[in-house]
This record gives C-alpha cells, sequence and structure tokens, in this order.
C-alpha cells in the first residue's frame, strides 16, 4: 500500500472507530459536507439475527460492502482470516460458525479499530478469535496456516493488489477458499466519473474492474475464480452524494449499474505449494 493511500485509510478508519465510541455510526458513505450519511452500500447487510448476536459497537464499527459470513462455506474446526478486520463484526461472527475447535484471526493496521475490536471480542467472550495488527500485503501468519480467507470491502482499498492477492495464496492451505466481499467496476468508466464514485462507494478510490480482478487471482495461481455481484448499484443510489461533489445530473447517469458490491471466491489448488519470499526480488 502506497504511503498517501495507507494515510488516508488509517486516518478515515481511525475516525470511524472513535466515532463508534463516542455513540456514533462509522457509515463511511458520508455526505461532502461532512455530515454522516449512511448509503445502500453500507447499510442492511446483515440480518436482525446476526445482529443481535454481536456488541453493538462491532455492528456499529462495520464499514463493508457486503456479508462474507453469510455467503462463506464455513465448518465447525476451520481456521479463518479475516483480511482488514475493523471493529471485528465478520471475526466474531465466523468464530460462532468454526466454533471452540475452530480459529479466527482478524487483521487491521489501524489502532484505533483494533483496540475497538479486542474490546468487543471481549464483550463476546470470544476465546477463538485473535486480532493481529498488521498490513494485508504483509500478512503475519505462516504459508499454509489458514482455511478461509475473508475480507469485506477491504482489498479494494490498497495500492498493490497483485501482492494482497498473492500474500492470501501463500497462507491459504492447499485447498483452501478466498471468499470475500468487495467492490468491482463493470465496463470502463470516465476517470472524473470514477474517481468520484468510488469515492462515495469505498471511501478511498481503486475497485478493480470484474474481469481484471478475475485476471489478477488467476496469476496470483487461484483457480475456480468467480465473481458474483450481490448489490448493483444505481445513478439514483449515489445522486446526492455525487450532486454535492459537483457532479451534474448527465454525468451521474453515465454511472447506472456499472459499480456494485460482489462476492468473490477461489480456490488454491491441492497440490500447490507455497513459499514465503526467501531473497530481496523475489516478491517484486
Amino acid at each position: 500500500m502506497s504511503t498517501d493511500i495507507k494515510k488516508v485509510v488509517k486516518e478515515k478508519y481511525g475516525q470511524a472507530a472513535v466515532r463508534v465510541k463516542t455513540g456514533g455510526s462509522s457509515c463511511c458513505g458520508a455526505s461532502p459536507s461532512g455530515i454522516g450519511q449512511c448509503d445502500p452500500i453500507t447499510s442492511n447487510l446483515y440480518e436482525t439475527s446476526q445482529r443481535g448476536e454481536l456488541p453493538e459497537q462491532a455492528v456499529l464499527a462495520s464499514l463493508g460492502c457486503g456479508n462474507p459470513t453469510a455467503l462463506a462455506q464455513l465448518h465447525p474446526g476451520e481456521t479463518v482470516l479475516d483480511l482488514g478486520s475493523g471493529g471485528g463484526i465478520d471475526v466474531l461472527l465466523s468464530a460462532k460458525r468454526v466454533g471452540p475447535t475452530g480459529k479466527v484471526y482478524g487483521l487491521d493496521m489501524t489502532d484505533e479499530m483494533l483496540a475497538l475490536a479486542n474490546e468487543n471480542k471481549k464483550k463476546a467472550a470470544a476465546e477463538n478469535v485473535e486480532f493481529l495488527k498488521g498490513e494485508i500485503e504483509h500478512i503475519p501468519l505462516p504459508d499454509n496456516s489458514v482455511d478461509v480467507i475473508i475480507s469485506n470491502c477491504v482489498i479494494n482499498l490498497s495500492a498493490d493488489k497483485d501482492r494482497v492477492l498473492r500474500e492470501a495464496f501463500r497462507v491459504l492451505r492447499p485447498a483452501g477458499r478466498f471468499a470475500v466481499s468487495d467492490i468491482v467496476t463493470r465496463g470502463e468508466i470516465d476517470a472524473e466519473i470514477r474517481k468520484s464514485v468510488l469515492l462515495w462507494a469505498g471511501c478511498v478510490a481503486g475497485a478493480l474492474e470484474e474481469n481484471e480482478y478475475g485476471t489478477k487471482l488467476s496469476a496470483a495461481g487461484f483457480e475456480q475464480v468467480r465473481i458474483e455481484p450481490t448489490r448493483v448499484y444505481r445513478a439514483e443510489d449515489a445522486k446526492d452524494f455525487l450532486g454535492g461533489a459537483g457532479l451534474k445530473a448527465n454525468v451521474i447517469s453515465q454511472i447506472d449499474g456499472k459499480f456494485m458490491s460482489a462476492f468473490v471466491r477461489a480456490v488454491k489448488p491441492k497440490d500447490a505449494v507455497a513459499k514465503s519470499c526467501c531473497g530481496p526480488t523475489c516478491c517484486n
């Protein structure tokens, strides 16, 4: 992740954690004026029954664009890693599904979010959970150590997505599953529109075009790549935000159906062997 993007992400997610701890919402769909305004991307992602199982601050801290725990097939005894775990909502939900014989790691680089996540872990009495500080481009876990990788609208924030996907491949065991929710785009989008839309959609611009996402997963070594839209966003959804950002109605209309939340699945081959970088150039 480049220094500039990393700084912006840390600031935004640190501020979101502070808002939650002071009784607000983390919702990142804020209007240009700075007035918080939850949007169709971050709202209504979890069933009432799921929300009721968790500490309130874990729910309020959610900044996702999907619900990977509902879509990923998790089994008792599995080890799961959540890339960019934030306040811990997907970690805690996963912990319930893998049970006491399983383990769930949450990885985040933001001190405020890690502090909030550990508070939520304590409130939930989740003994099979561990939160790690680190970057998704440099996962602090051994090769072939997890069964499933999940993530919720975080990989789009990275400036080095190829490195993220190689690291995901490395830490997954053979036949391990990659099952993340993320923002993707569809088709060609004007550069100015793309910048404004992705600012709204992901707080920080950087989503991949869906075919490019699949290509990058294959290049990292994954197979059985599937990208399934879960929410396709319409111009109407972004009208207020993008209008406030200075875009005209005829320009806003051009984004209709061109960006979406998607569930991105892939599998590490059963016979794959991933090794850590062994020298100064092998991971470049």
